[in-house]
C-alpha cells in the first residue's frame, strides 16, 4: 500500500466532442478534474458532487411510514422529472404547513379579543385599531393615554385593550409593544386553517402516491449521481470559441487509457510532472478488502502527497490500543458474538466484508490481551489453571503497566518519525527525523539508567546526538549569505522547543494503562458488589445479584467501549500523525461514473 504516483494532464479538443469527450473520460473514472474556468456568479447555478436533489427526494420519500406498492418496471420513468416532481410536492407540502402553522398562531394571538368584524376605515373617520396586551401591573398606564382605547377582555393576568389612532402609536407609549392581529376575524381565520389543513391531507396523499416510486428511484440513484458528477466536471472545462480545454490529475498507471480515449477523439494531450507549486491530491493504492484501514485513516487527516500512506499502521495500532484499553477477554468475546450475529448482513459489499475482517481482529487483540492480562468480565482465573499460567501481565503492578504504556508511546513515535524520513529522504528535515528518533531512544535510555543507578552515559550520548541532529537540520532555509546561518540555527533551537511536545506525547499513552485499569477495577467492583448482595440477601438475594451484574457490566461495556475507540483514534491521529504526517493532503476524486445501486 502506498501513496499513488499522479501526472498533470492538460486535455483540448473540440468543442463538438466536448461532451463525447467528458462521458468517455467519466467511463475511466481515472482523473482528478481541476478547475480551469470560474464557478457561476449565480450560486444557485453551481452543480455540486452527487446526487443531491435525488438524495433529498428520496429521504422526503422514506420517512413516508406506510408506503405503497412498489413499481418494479416501468419504461416511461423519468429519473430527473420524478425528483423535480418530488421536490415541488416538498416544497407545497412545507409552505402550507407554514401557513397552517402561522394561522394558527394568528388565532392564538386574535381570540383574547374575540370574535370582530373590523369595519372599514372610513367608518372610522381614517382611524385604525390598535391591539395591546398589558399585563394587570400596568393597567394605570391606560389612565395616562392621550389617545382614545377601550377594554374589550381582560383576565386575572393580562388586559386586552384596544386603542384607536389613524398612526400607529409610538413604541414607548405603553409598556409593552403591541400585538399584531391582522385584520381579518376569527372566523375567517378559521375558514382558512380548514383549508390549509385539507390541502396539507391531499399533499400528502399525494406524497403517499409517490412512494410507488421508491425501488426504482433508488435503482436509478446511480444514474443520477453520475449525471450530477458530469454536471459539475463541465463546469471546470474552459471554452474558447471552437476549443476547450480539461486538466487533471491521473495515476501513473491510467495515462494510457487516457492517451488512447483522446486520440480516438483527436484530442490533444499534454503530460507533466507534479511542479514544486502544485499540490498533486492524495490516492492510496490499496486492495479494496482493506478498505477498512482506509476509511480509518483517512477519517481524521488526508497525508499529503509526499508523505507515505498510514493506513496499514493505524489498523493495526488501533486494534492494539483498543485492546489494552478494554482489557478483558470477556469484553472481547461479546464483541465477537456481536460480530457473528451480523456477519451475514456485512456481506453486501467489499467495504464491508472490510470492516467485518477488521471487526474480527479488533475483538481477537481484545480477547488476546484480556487472557494476558488474566481478566474475564473481571474474574481472574483461578491459581493453577492453564489460563493463569498464560497471565503474564498484571494490571495491578502499576510500575510494570506504566512501563509498558511508555514503551509502547516511544515506539510508536519512533516508528513515526522513521516512516517521515523514509518519506523526505534526501531533505534536510529526513536528518531532523532521525535526530528526533535519537532523541527519544535517549531520553527512555537515560531514564531507566537512572531508575535502575545504571551509567547514564549510553542515553545521554545517544539523546545529545538526537538534539545534535535536530539543532543542525531542522531547518530547510537556503544559504545565500552569511546571516542565513544564523537563522537556520534559531530554527534549529525552535524546533527543539518541541522537546517538552515529545515528552508530553510520551506520557499520554500513559492512558492505555490508566483506561485498562479503571475498565478492570470498575468489573471487578460490579461482581464484589453482587456477591454481597447475595450473601446479605437469601433468596432474593441471587435477583438482585443478578440484576447488578448484568446491568454493571453493560455500563461498563459501554464506557470500555467508548473509550477504546475515543482514546485509541485520537492517539494515532494527534500524537502520531503530529510526528509522522505534519502536512495534510487533499484527498483524490474521481471523475467517474457511479455503479448501480439496489
Amino acid at each position: 500500500m502506498s501513496v499513488a504516483r499522479l501526472k498533470k494532464l492538460s486535455l483540448v479538443g473540440r468543442a463538438a466532442q466536448k461532451t463525447e469527450t467528458l462521458e468517455a473520460l467519466q467511463e475511466l473514472g481515472c482523473m482528478h478534474v481541476l478547475p480551469l474556468a470560474p464557478p457561476p456568479a449565480e450560486p444557485e447555478k453551481i452543480s455540486e458532487r452527487g446526487a443531491r436533489d435525488a438524495y433529498k427526494a428520496l429521504r422526503f420519500l422514506t420517512d413516508v411510514p406506510e408506503p405503497r406498492r412498489q413499481i418494479q418496471r416501468d419504461p416511461d420513468f423519468d429519473m430527473e422529472h420524478f425528483v423535480k416532481d418530488v421536490l415541488d410536492l416538498m416544497q407545497r407540502s412545507r409552505d402550507m404547513t407554514d401557513r397552517r402553522d402561522f394561522l394558527a398562531h394568528r388565532i392564538s394571538q386574535v381570540r383574547p379579543w374575540g370574535d370582530l368584524d373590523f369595519p372599514p376605515n372610513d367608518v372610522l373617520a381614517g382611524n385604525r385599531l390598535w391591539f395591546y396586551q398589558l399585563p394587570m401591573k400596568h393597567k394605570n398606564a391606560l389612565e395616562q393615554l392621550t389617545l382614545p382605547w377601550a377594554i374589550l377582555e381582560q383576565d386575572h393576568r393580562f388586559i386586552y385593550a384596544v386603542l384607536i389612532s389613524p398612526d400607529e402609536p409610538t413604541d414607548d407609549i405603553l409598556p409593552v409593544a403591541r400585538t399584531h392581529t391582522g385584520s381579518l376575524p376569527i372566523h375567517e381565520l378559521e375558514a382558512q386553517l380548514e383549508e390549509a389543513e385539507v390541502a396539507i391531507e391531499a399533499l400528502e396523499a399525494e406524497r403517499v402516491a409517490q412512494t410507488r416510486y421508491l425501488t426504482l428511484m433508488r435503482r436509478n440513484l446511480s444514474a443520477a449521481e453520475s449525471a450530477a458528477e458530469l454536471a459539475h466536471a463541465t463546469q471546470k472545462v474552459r471554452d474558447e470559441e471552437a476549443m476547450f480545454a480539461l486538466q487533471g490529475w491521473v495515476p501513473e498507471d491510467r495515462i494510457e487509457a487516457v492517451l488512447g480515449m483522446a486520440h480516438v477523439r483527436d484530442a490533444a494531450v499534454l503530460i507533466e510532472e507534479p511542479g514544486p507549486d502544485d499540490s498533486p491530491p492524495t490516492l492510496l493504492e490499496q486492495p479494496e478488502k482493506r478498505s477498512a484501514a482506509v476509511d480509518l485513516a483517512l477519517f481524521y487527516q488526508v497525508p499529503g502527497y509526499k508523505d507515505w500512506d498510514p493506513s496499514v499502521i493505524v489498523a493495526a495500532s488501533f486494534a492494539f490500543f483498543f485492546a489494552m484499553i478494554v482489557a478483558d477477554a470477556g469484553y472481547g468475546a461479546v464483541i465477537l458474538l456481536g460480530l457473528l450475529l451480523f456477519w451475514k448482513r456485512m456481506d453486501g459489499t467489499v467495504g464491508q466484508r472490510s470492516w467485518r475482517l477488521y471487526g474480527l481482529i479488533i475483538s481477537g487483540a481484545t480477547i488476546l490481551y484480556g487472557v494476558l492480562v488474566g481478566s474475564y468480565f473481571g474474574v481472574a482465573p483461578p491459581d493453577g489453571s492453564i489460563l493463569a499460567k498464560v497471565k503474564i501481565l498484571d494490571l495491578n503492578n502499576f510500575g510494570a503497566m506504566m512501563m509498558v504504556s511508555i514503551v509502547v508511546g516511544v515506539l510508536h513515535l519512533v516508528l513515526a518519525n522513521a516512516l517521515a524520513a523514509r518519506a523526505a529522504w534526501g531533505q534536510r528535515k529526513a536528518i531532523a527525523n532521525l535526530g528526533w528518533i535519537a532523541a527519544l531512544i535517549g531520553g527512555f535510555v537515560l531514564w531507566l539508567s537512572y531508575m535502575k543507578g545504571d551509567n547514564p552515559t549510553p542515553g545521554a550520548v545517544i539523546l545529545g546526538a538526537g538534539v545534535l541532529g535536530i539543532l543542525l537540520y531542522s531547518s530547510e532555509r537556503q544559504i545565500k549569505k552569511p546571516t542565513d546561518w544564523v537563522w537556520r540555527l534559531i530554527d534549529g533551537i525552535q524546533a527543539l522547543a518541541g522537546a517538552m511536545g515529545a515528552f508530553g506525547d510520551v506520557l499520554s499513552y500513559m492512558r492505555l494503562f490508566a483506561l485498562g485499569l479503571a475498565s478492570a477495577s470498575l468489573a471487578i467492583t460490579f461482581n464484589d458488589l453482587a456477591v454481597s448482595v447475595m450473601h446479605a440477601l437469601k433468596g432474593p438475594g441471587i435477583l438482585f445479584a443478578l440484576l447488578i451484574l448484568i446491568i454493571g457490566h453493560i455500563l461498563n461495556f459501554a464506557l470500555a467501549m467508548m473509550s477504546g475507540v475515543v482514546h485509541g483514534l485520537r492517539l494515532n491521529y494527534i500524537e502520531f500523525f503530529k510526528w509522522g504526517l505534519p502536512d495534510e493532503g487533499i484527498v483524490f476524486r474521481p471523475f467517474a461514473r457511479k455503479e448501480v445501486q439496489e
